[in-house]
């Protein structure tokens, strides 16, 4: 038997980019590293409200560079980033509100199907500029992810519940509790130690951490066509 599987966390949110960064490529290290990778659903709004920081987006220098760094970032990680034509409608004003608490109930009910509900909803929001707060849209992604309309149905229901408006405020309690200031943070549970780290460009720093080898963002024999 060999080594126990280190866990990792990574939260995120579809609203963020550099969130769908990070878990593309920790989900190609997480049968290439000795890892269990928990993906969780956080509200990327709760977190920014409780740091008191604010989406780069806000601040026109950021803005500006935003659009360059997801261009060349989307080339260099394979992974199809295109920005929404009405950005701030998309990203600051409707948010996400019912597409995180959707995959919460995905997580809590049929959790294999999490990763790919949650790409789903990143290829319509990041990719192809499609809504993801309408509840056909969310139907549609969780359809295009495997999921039965039957299922997809029942989850679409129980966003509104108690029970998973709960359990994503909980877990992003806990992304503030690692002390998270935006997303995707990605938290090592190595022995005794704890580490958060913030952001998709710390992935090498993580590999040093765990004592794995990094081979970049498309390791080799990976298929990373989206």
């Amino acid at each position: 038997m060999g080594p126990v599987p280190r866990t990792l966390e990574l939260f995120y949110d579809v609203l963020s980019p550099y969130s769908w960064l990070a878990f593309e490529v920790l989900c190609r290290y997480k049968n290439i590293w000795n890892i269990s990778l928990q993906l969780q659903p956080t509200l990327i709004g709760g977190i920014l409200r409780e740091s008191g920081n604010q989406p780069p987006a806000m601040l026109p220098h950021k803005a500006v560079y935003l659009r360059s760094d997801l261009r060349l970032l989307s080339q260099h990680h394979q992974v199809p980033i295109h920005f929404p034509k009405d950005f701030f409608s998309v990203i600051l004003k409707k948010g996400s509100l019912t597409a995180m608490r959707f995959l919460t109930a995905v997580k809590m009910e049929h959790p294999e199907l999490l990763e790919k509900v949650s790409r789903e909803l990143w290829m319509r929001v990041w990719s192809r500029d499609e809504d993801i707060t309408e509840p056909p849209s969310i139907l549609a992604a969780a359809e295009k992810a495997g999921m039965s309309m039957e299922q997809a149905q029942e989850l679409l229901e129980w966003v509104s519940t108690p029970q998973v408006k709960n359990q994503l405020k909980e877990t992003t309690e806990a992304a503030c509790k690692y002390g998270a200031f935006g997303l995707p943070v990605t938290v090592a549970h190595l022995q005794d130690e704890t580490h958060m780290l913030f952001g998709s460009d710390r992935l090498e720093l993580l590999a040093h951490l765990l004592g794995e080898k990094w081979m970049g963002p498309v390791p080799p024999a990976v298929n990373a066509k989206l």
